[in-house]
């Protein structure tokens, strides 16, 4: 018992040592931070410093599991930069708890008789350095469109592009380019079916109102939540 009540006042010591700089955190980082003591939701693009991945404004990524400031480490897999593969992803994107995307140095060749890396380990098997890329096919970027939205722990494979406003099913492997509008589940993914019919999936399509300044898609959001494409098509 007593070691319990211990315990209780220690914990207690520590979230109220804590709990100020917490929010003070928050209240500094508005710009990567969306909801205010949320610390599970980030912005992505305020927490983005590899040169070779690019992320459009507003897209969110959610991490229950890890913090999703790691977004770098622990989501985007052997990117590395010797190949100059890149990760696009446009405006608008929600991205849940554990996606990952897996770069071109996860695939072994093909072409060689083994599937050992021996091009890796050059030193070990005196090799020439300048053909450590050969240990892989290169498949190349990884491509996100606007209005995506990626389902918990769903892995997007190298060379993959992604349409505009697609859903990725959770735990989806993706190996294949999806179109624009399309959810897809399933290993390897596969079409579930289209969002909308193919007359709006066009006109949204050449509306992409994600582009629109900011002030206008406030003032349009009411129809935008609430699917009213033809009040977009008069602005």
């Amino acid at each position: 018992m007593f070691e319990s009540y211990v315990a209780k006042q220690v914990t207690r010591y520590f979230i109220i040592l804590f709990q100020k700089p917490y929010k003070e955190a928050i209240t500094m980082n508005t710009n990567i931070y969306p909801r205010t003591n949320d610390l599970q939701t980030v912005y992505l693009n305020a927490v983005i410093n590899n040169p070779h991945i690019k992320v459009g404004d507003y897209t969110i990524y959610n991490d229950f599991v890890n913090d999703p400031v790691q977004f770098e480490k622990n989501n985007v897999l052997y990117h590395y930069p010797v190949n100059g593969d890149r990760l696009i992803i446009g405006k608008f994107c929600s991205i849940a708890c554990g996606a990952k995307f897996l770069f071109n140095s996860a695939n072994h060749t093909l072409n060689s008789l083994s599937n050992y890396p021996f091009p890796i380990f050059f030193e070990e098997w005196q090799l020439d350095k300048g053909n450590i890329t050969s240990a892989w096919d290169n498949k190349g970027d990884i491509v996100i469109g606007n209005d995506v939205w990626i389902g918990y722990e769903a892995v997007v494979m190298a060379g993959v592009h992604i349409g505009d406003g697609a859903i990725i099913a959770s735990r989806a492997v993706v190996t294949k380019d999806v179109p624009p509008y399309t959810i897809v589940g399933g290993t390897p993914a596969q079409e579930i079916r289209k969002r909308f019919d193919e007359s709006t999936i066009a006109q949204l399509q050449e509306l992409q109102w994600w582009d629109w300044p900011v002030e206008k898609i406030s003032k349009v959001l009411p129809s935008i939540m609430h699917g009213r494409l033809d009040i977009l098509m008069k602005f």
